[in-house]
């Protein structure tokens, strides 16, 4: 007796859309500029030698690069000592942001989400992408679901054969 079975693929006949938020991720490295080394024994900033500093760094060095632009000491730093930075940092870095690593992937997400174009996703039913190799922060997640109420029909989270319901649109 010859049975041959059908395998049936419940997923892809189920019409709904991944989307990977981890897909968004922006190439190059990442990169944080810690102002602590420029303070005077740890706990201020001397105008006069941080100006030379700026005068005399090769800011070359940040081309392409994300970079973020942080204080990890606990001291006072005006704030145009972090313009400064910035105004040198501007012409070669692909983005300056005030913050540690976790703020600059939080901007780097959010400028990669406000050029998606959402309205593809217009009356469908999206599974957005939860575990992967690349980390994608927790406001990414809020942004997209933020994005996409206005338009899906409904929203979940996880894989498409395991998913969590998020949002599903009443008709």
């Amino acid at each position: 007796m010859d049975i041959q079975e059908n395998i049936v693929n419940r997923v892809a006949q189920s019409g709904l859309i991944s989307l990977d938020p981890a897909e968004l991720y922006p190439a190059g490295e990442r990169v944080v500029y810690d102002i602590k080394d420029n303070l005077f024994h740890g706990l201020m900033l001397r105008e006069k030698d941080f100006r030379e500093f700026v005068k005399q760094h090769d800011w070359s060095q940040y081309q392409d690069k994300h970079v973020a632009i942080t204080c990890s000491s606990d001291a006072i730093v005006p704030t145009w000592a972090y313009m400064l930075l910035a105004n040198k940092m501007a012409p070669y870095a692909s983005t300056v942001v005030f913050g540690n690593l976790e703020a600059l992937e939080t901007v780097l997400f959010d400028r990669a989400l406000a050029k998606l174009d959402i309205e593809k996703y217009r009356d469908e039913r999206v599974v957005i992408k939860g575990c992967g190799d690349i980390y994608v922060p927790v406001s990414a997640y809020v942004e997209l679901t933020a994005k996409l109420t206005a338009v899906a029909k409904s929203i979940m989270y996880g894989e498409p054969c395991s998913t969590v319901p998020i949002y599903k649109r009443k008709d």
